[in-house]
């Protein structure tokens, strides 16, 4: 994606070859997980700071699939009112089974109301939608005789194959800050994802998070990435000197002790700046895995 707060101009310049030419390292290396954004259609209004690159998640991460081995698959974030819950199922459920259980998701539930209007899906509804779609997805996951009343979605007398092969369900992961994001942790999540709660306050949500009722003692990772203090509500750049990367190793396994030492058990290492093109970006992943990654894995 083309996020002017967080993408470098040479990123821009990237093909679909490139992609599975960095990801195929990244996988040989032993990276974690790749992380894909989305959204469908972006107002003219916004194009500045949020650019219209952006890959389906789903199909995307297919053809990652097909170019790796090991590394996880994941959304970061699919707007989960914006497409029917059953296609969702489907798509996710498909790419976990052809990955051999490789697929994570991570949802939201949108901000960009004229992204809604222009697909047709009521602004004001989706955190309910939300709610509404999680359990029914859950429902085809992991059911064999699903079945699902609700206002946005219902379904009976229906099969649904293949399965997640993650069992009992593929992770989900949840973006946002409110308090109804972490209400739906609690429910529905295996992790969190903060975007503008200041990383001081982690410690605070994870124990309300905790704290439900419906929360049922399972373990939630909470990732964060640096660069996300550079983003804006709406994709504003902040200029938060917090963001940036380093070619000291030192600094950014200190940059990341400190992420654990608020909750956090996933980020990335931001880029530092000097990178020029594909072949300084694979070059940094090398210095990631031999200087880093080494000192941070759990």
């Amino acid at each position: 994606m083309h996020v002017a707060a967080m993408s470098q101009k040479w990123e821009y310049g990237l093909t679909g070859a490139d992609v599975g030419t960095a990801l195929s390292l990244a996988d040989e290396l032993g990276f974690h997980k790749c992380m894909l954004g989305e959204h469908f259609v972006i107002p003219k209004s916004h194009l500045e700071l949020s650019g219209d690159h952006y890959l389906h998640t789903t199909v995307a991460l297919g053809y990652i699939a097909g170019m790796t081995d090991n590394i996880k698959l994941s959304s970061s974030v699919s707007i989960l009112p914006l497409q029917n819950p059953i296609v969702q199922a489907k798509a996710w459920s498909t790419l976990d089974w052809l990955s051999d259980g490789r697929a994570a998701a991570m949802f939201g539930v949108g901000w960009l109301e004229e992204e809604f209007d222009l697909l047709g899906v009521p602004f004001d509804q989706r955190g309910a939608m939300a709610d509404e779609y999680l359990a029914a997805m859950i429902e085809l996951w992991t059911s064999d005789d699903p079945e699902f009343e609700g206002r946005f979605v219902s379904f009976r007398n229906v099969g649904f194959a293949p399965k997640p092969v993650q069992s009992p369900k593929l992770p989900i992961s949840l973006g946002g800050d409110a308090a109804a994001v972490l209400r739906r942790v609690a429910k529905f999540g295996d992790g969190w994802s903060p975007f503008r709660t200041p990383p001081d306050e982690f410690p605070e949500c994870i124990d309300f998070i905790k704290s439900q009722g419906e929360y049922d003692g399972r373990d939630i990772d909470v990732f964060f990435h640096l660069e996300m203090l550079n983003v804006g509500s709406r994709h504003e750049i902040l200029d938060d000197p917090r963001s940036s990367g380093s070619k000291n190793a030192q600094i950014m396994i200190d940059q990341i002790g400190w992420l654990e030492s608020l909750g956090v058990t996933e980020t990335i290492v931001p880029l530092p700046p000097g990178i020029s093109g594909l072949e300084d970006y694979l070059d940094f992943l090398r210095w990631v895995a031999a200087e880093i990654i080494p000192h941070v894995r759990g």
